[in-house]
């Protein structure tokens, strides 16, 4: 079991004991509780660092658009590893979380402002967000409308506050970062669902055609949300291609999960 550690500002915690250092980011509606179900369920094999992007969870809100966007977010993320991770890590993102993760990469190529990650996790995600329909054009009180039967649909236990996901879209929605994958040199295993609703399986496809080294993985009849639907599929995939290391990677002191 975690234990102890009050929440930070930025509302981080770890979760789990094992020696793989994975930094995963959640979605445009989510919050760090998408990443719970499979960091629990490699606990024993992996250290999970978990951020809520702001206006999730407690980390404070966003002040306007301009803080929702794909490089603000990527900066966040930027800060996050740079307190609270100390050697070789993982990154890891679901749906929106690989658009950040992606931001992430091009701003560390351009600036080497951060680390490199050893390896990418790229789940239900798409390079190209002007090609998915999450939600559609609409009035301002729509759009809210629309949020929250999203939510609903995705089951989302714990979500972002709507506004924070409506000035999001708004400021992500017509991204193409297509033109990136070819410079990403780290390895990558992308996991995609067969009937994902909201970035077909054709997005993960272009993210494993487009990445050189990655490994797509598809998991058949699964949906969008398959953090939560196959959390044990996912965790015997990860298992069999992330062996236990003889020594732990190193990392900073940050909150643990409390029960």
């Amino acid at each position: 079991m975690c234990t102890g550690g009050d929440v930070t500002d930025d509302d981080v915690i770890a979760v789990g004991g094992g020696p793989i250092t994975v930094v995963a980011v959640h979605g445009i509606q989510g919050t760090r509780g998408a990443w719970l179900p499979l960091a629990r369920q490699l606990a024993d094999r992996c250290t999970f660092i978990l951020p809520n992007l702001p206006g999730r969870g407690l980390a404070k809100a966003p002040a306007s658009e301009d803080d929702c966007t794909l490089d603000a977010y990527a900066r966040e993320l930027g800060r996050t590893i740079t307190r609270h991770v100390d050697g070789p890590f993982v990154l890891a993102g679901w749906s929106m979380g690989v658009s950040v993760a992606l931001a992430y990469l091009s701003q560390v190529r351009t600036t080497a402002a951060w680390p490199l990650p050893a390896e990418l996790l790229l789940v239900s995600g798409t390079p190209y967000l002007d090609a998915v329909a999450w939600f559609p054009p609409s009035s301002p009180d729509a759009l809210l409308e629309a949020i929250a039967t999203r939510e609903q649909r995705l089951g989302l236990r714990e979500a972002a506050d709507h506004r924070t996901v409506a000035w999001t879209w708004n400021a992500i929605r017509r991204t193409d970062q297509r033109g990136e994958l070819a410079h990403i040199t780290t390895p990558a295993r992308v996991i995609h669902g067969s009937e994902d609703a909201d970035c077909p399986l054709t997005h993960g496809a272009m993210l494993a055609d487009g990445v050189p080294r990655a490994e797509f993985h598809v998991l058949q009849g699964a949906g969008h949300s398959v953090l939560t639907e196959r959390t044990e599929d996912i965790a015997a995939y990860l298992r069999k291609h992330w062996p236990a290391p003889a020594a732990a990677h190193g990392t900073r002191t940050y909150p643990r999960e409390t029960a």
